[in-house]
């Protein structure tokens, strides 16, 4: 009897028993929630798809998240990390083994979410992005301070009314969401869209940065934590006041930024001095330049009515030079004397030797050297003339094989010009001819389309169109009254015509309900061209 009923047993494909075995588990387990360590993935695949294993002590289970899901997870997966993953059981026919399609991945607890924000800060720190010589002073009273945080939170209230209070500055303000999905990669934007303005463009370049958000739970501050969002800040060429959290809430964009506040309200604080306290200061630092001046000035004053004491009086000082002066003064006219009598002396010596011999001496000796100069001169200008004549003519020779080379590659030159010039005329043509055959078609679709959608070809079937004398096309009966002038256009012409003198006029409502009914159905006159009216 086993047997037999064995044998008689329906018989089923192997497709067929992987199609029950699916349809069953996925019916009897829909939608889970699983709590596991990730095991063997390797990043999304080349499709996008993220195929890995959920395994705890003693049990695994395969796992797959498409692209889709994958691309608006708040957490990503990650190797070794315990996760709570909700999806949908289902089984894979083609190895035959049963799988969890993931919808939603979440970390496993608070103390899943310090690991992973610990292993990913030893990362991050391990690249240098938080190191200390990277961070940049903070500008001492900036013009302008950018702020990136949510635009509706009382954060950006508490931060504007304490520059106003302190310091009143010009503050730009970029809206994002501070926590959720989308929120890491709008605070990145942010910090890089500030440091992409152009400095002296159309809106201003902060010269400080404030990222805050208010205080919450580990789960609400995810958002700083991200990598997109560390990189970022690290990488801003615009100082940045990390201004995240309470005071005992930290993140990783606190490590990377070039300050942390431990409020938001401290953040103003940090960013801009007291205006108060500055101006005290001022006066306080003028009070001292003048006292420091009126010191200086009696103090020179006391050493120069001592060095004045000290300097001998006029008479002294000029005593010797007026008595050299008149010694020198008494010695000039034998000095005078004695030079004339010199120069005298000299003039007689040198008249002396001036004789007609030694002159005509000279002479001679001055035309002798003008007559071996001119025949020099002479010599070296047939030598350049020469030389000349010899180099002109190799440039007169060079010139010609240059003028005749030109001309030929001038030849060549045209004549690839006119072939080019040639397949360029035939390409216009060809083009043209093509564009006025598409120009013809369209014409001669449009002028197709424009006859069929002519109310024309409706008359041309036998139907008319009135008009009353306005030119207005008349859609009813009751719109034409006693001995109205009405116009007909029949598909061959237009002929007048008169309604019936006894044609009573159309009865106004009597009541309320008859004339809201006559609205309903009245149909709406449209004004239309006269050459062109509605059939309707």
């Amino acid at each position: 009897m086993p047997a037999e009923n064995v044998n008689n047993a329906p018989e089923f494909t192997v497709s067929e028993l992987s199609s029950a075995l699916k349809r069953t588990v996925e019916d009897r387990f829909g939608h889970v929630r699983v709590r596991g360590e990730i095991s063997g993935f390797r990043g999304p695949h080349s499709s996008g798809h993220c195929y890995f294993a959920l395994k705890d002590e003693s049990s695994k289970i395969e796992a797959v998240i498409w692209k889709f899901a994958h691309a608006r997870m708040r957490f990503k997966p990650q190797e070794g990390l315990e996760v709570i993953a909700t999806g949908k059981l289902t089984t894979y026919p083609n190895s035959s083994k049963y799988q969890i399609v993931i919808d939603s991945l979440e970390p496993a607890g608070v103390g899943a979410l310090m690991a992973l924000m610990e292993e990913r800060k030893k990362k991050l720190a391990a690249e240098g992005l938080f190191d200390e010589a990277r961070k940049q002073l903070l500008p001492w009273l900036p013009e302008v301070i950018g702020v990136v945080t949510s635009p509706t939170g009382a954060v950006i209230r508490d931060i504007l009314h304490r520059l106003q209070d302190r310091f009143p500055r010009r503050v730009l303000v970029w809206p994002v969401k501070v926590q959720g999905e989308g929120s890491a990669e709008q605070v990145a934007a942010a910090i890089r869209g500030f440091n992409a303005l152009p400095e002296g463009g159309r809106i201003p370049r902060p010269d400080l940065l404030i990222v805050a958000r208010g205080g919450g739970s580990l789960e609400d501050l995810w958002s700083f934590n991200e990598e997109i969002v560390v990189r970022a800040a690290a990488d801003s060429m615009i100082p940045l006041i990390s201004a995240v959290g309470h005071e005992t809430d930290i993140t990783l964009i606190d490590f990377a930024a070039d300050k942390r506040a431990p409020t938001p309200t401290a953040a103003a604080e940090m960013a801009v001095p007291v205006r108060s306290e500055l101006f005290a200061e001022v006066e306080s630092l003028a009070r001292r330049t003048m006292v420091c001046w009126q010191r200086g000035q009696e103090s020179r004053r006391n050493e120069l009515r001592a060095a004045a004491r000290a300097l001998p009086s006029l008479s002294e000082l000029l005593a010797i030079p007026r008595q050299r002066l008149d010694h020198l003064g008494a010695a000039l006219p034998r000095g005078l004397k004695a030079n004339t009598h010199a120069h005298h002396r000299r003039f007689s010596q040198l008249s002396a030797g001036l004789t007609l011999k030694v002159l005509r001496g000279q002479v001679a000796q001055a035309n002798h050297r003008l007559t071996v100069s001119g025949e020099r001169i002479r010599l070296s200008a047939r030598a350049l003339l020469r030389q000349r004549r010899e180099r002109f003519a190799g440039l007169e020779v060079r010139l010609k094989a240059s003028k005749l080379s030109n001309a030929q590659a001038q030849r060549n030159a045209i004549a690839r010009d006119r072939e080019r010039m040639q397949r360029l005329a035939e390409r216009a043509r060809r083009a043209l001819l093509t564009t006025m055959q598409r120009l013809d078609a369209r014409v001669a679709h449009n002028g197709q389309l424009l006859s069929a959608l002519s109310y024309r070809g409706v008359l041309a079937r036998g139907f008319a169109l009135v008009r009353d004398e306005q030119g207005h096309a008349v859609h009813a009966a009751a719109a034409v009254g006693p001995s109205a002038r009405l116009s007909i256009e029949f598909a061959d012409g237009r002929v007048g015509a008169v309604a019936d003198a006894d044609r009573p006029a159309a009865a106004a409502p009597a009541d309320k309900p008859a004339q809201r009914e006559a609205k309903v159905t009245a149909p709406k006159r449209v004004s239309k061209p006269i050459d062109q009216g509605s059939l309707f």
